[in-house]
């Protein structure tokens, strides 16, 4: 006898334990489901058995599937990934996911790349039959599931069965969800949400509109690096592996110039660090949003959803946030970005219940408090010789 779907009866993000309901009632279809999928708001999404090469991205029609699309697009055979396969550089890929949904009506999906995806500057989105947009799931939707890959920076290796984006499954509307900015400067103020220096942020300085605006840390300390820039014509990336590449093969530093400022070449790749560590309350769930300025000249941030419990460690190890990586490109025109420079926002929303496990507490979470940017396939991502590093990969001054 089939179990019913279960549904929470508050609106919000739902929880670890409800997407585990989720799964086990056949509204996450997940033939191949491990533990590990299983995130305090989100489930991990896999790929499947064969990577299609594309001569350009699409969205179908909203009579449209999906496989019926994408034969105008293919170029070549599918590409079996059971035993690795690699995706070029600039190149998009379609890949059937392992995970189907089969979601009631007032349920709703939403998808985004995981961190180490975003920090790899890898380009994901998902894509459903007869939805003409990216990564939202309408409600009630029943059928498969697709990822759009385009590797940006370094031709990777993929694999059947790594996750390269997540979903959160959503129940509500915005308006019923989202948390205003008046709760979030009221909630900072009894048990502070934004950090800098290692201490609380004056309320008169936490700036809110439409969520919790962030801003660079590119304050000059001597010839110390603030974040990267990636190398071009790099080695190939293996996305199954973890703590495994050498940086200096794929990354130089990224040192600001006089008057804590630093020109982003165009098309370049940065990863740069906020200046302001964040907390993320059990209660919400955080989503970073994409910032383009009116002339478009620079997007910040690929990678979006922070977890319940993001910085926010009861044991106190992380009393003060952790900072928030910044992935960053400039577009047609040299752009300059200053320290304190606001460049994105991070809106909350209600979760639909607690979760049994925060982020960075029993979830095998590679970036609480984190101190570099890099993905956690690079040997020094969270390492304590990060200074040897830094020293030899400074970039050789130019003229």
């Amino acid at each position: 006898m089939a179990v019913a779907s279960p549904e929470p009866a508050e609106p919000g993000i739902w929880p670890d334990a409800w997407l585990l309901k989720a799964v086990e009632s056949g509204l996450i279809d997940a033939p191949h489901f491990a533990e590990e999928q299983l995130q305090p708001a989100s489930v991990d999404l896999t790929l499947g058995t064969v990577a299609h090469r594309l001569r350009c991205s699409f969205l179908p029609g909203k009579n449209d599937t999906i496989e019926k699309v994408m034969r105008s697009f293919v170029i070549g055979p599918p590409i079996p990934l059971e035993d690795g396969a690699i995706l070029e550089r600039n190149r998009p890929y379609l890949i059937p996911l392992r995970e189907r949904l089969a979601l009631p009506k007032r349920v709703r999906a939403r998808a985004n790349p995981k961190s180490s995806t975003g920090r790899l500057d890898v380009f994901t989105r998902v894509i459903t039959d007869r939805n003409g947009v990216f990564d939202d799931v309408k409600g009630g939707y029943h059928g498969p599931l697709y990822l759009e890959v385009v590797p940006r920076s370094f031709a990777v290796m993929a694999k059947t069965g790594i996750a390269l984006n997540q979903l959160r499954l959503v129940k509500g509307d915005a308006s019923e969800i989202d948390v205003p900015d008046t709760e979030i400067r009221a909630a900072h103020r009894t048990d502070p949400i934004l950090y800098r220096n290692g201490q609380a942020v004056d309320r008169r300085d936490v700036y809110t509109q439409g969520g919790l605006w962030l801003t660079l840390d590119l304050l000059k300390r001597d010839d110390e690096p603030v974040g990267y820039r990636a190398k071009h014509n790099s080695s190939l990336v293996d996305l199954t592996q973890v703590d495994a590449h050498d940086p200096e093969e794929f990354w130089e530093t990224v040192v600001p110039e006089t008057g804590n400022r630093v020109v982003l070449e165009p098309e370049d790749f940065y990863l740069l660090l906020s200046a302001e560590a964040i907390r993320v309350p059990p209660e919400y769930a955080a989503e970073m949003t994409a910032f383009d300025p009116a002339g478009g000249e620079v997007r910040t941030h690929y990678a979006g959803f922070f977890d319940p419990g993001f910085g926010h460690d009861p044991s106190g190890l992380f009393s003060q946030g952790s900072r928030a990586a910044l992935e960053i490109r400039a577009h047609d025109v040299p752009f300059a970005v200053d320290h304190l420079q606001r460049v994105c926002s991070l809106r909350f929303e209600r979760m639909a219940g607690t979760p049994t496990s925060l982020y960075g507490s029993q979830r095998g979470s590679h970036y609480q408090g984190q101190m570099s940017t890099l993905s956690k396939h690079f040997r020094l991502a969270n390492r304590a010789d990060q200074a040897t590093f830094n020293k030899s990969a400074r970039p050789r001054r130019r003229g």
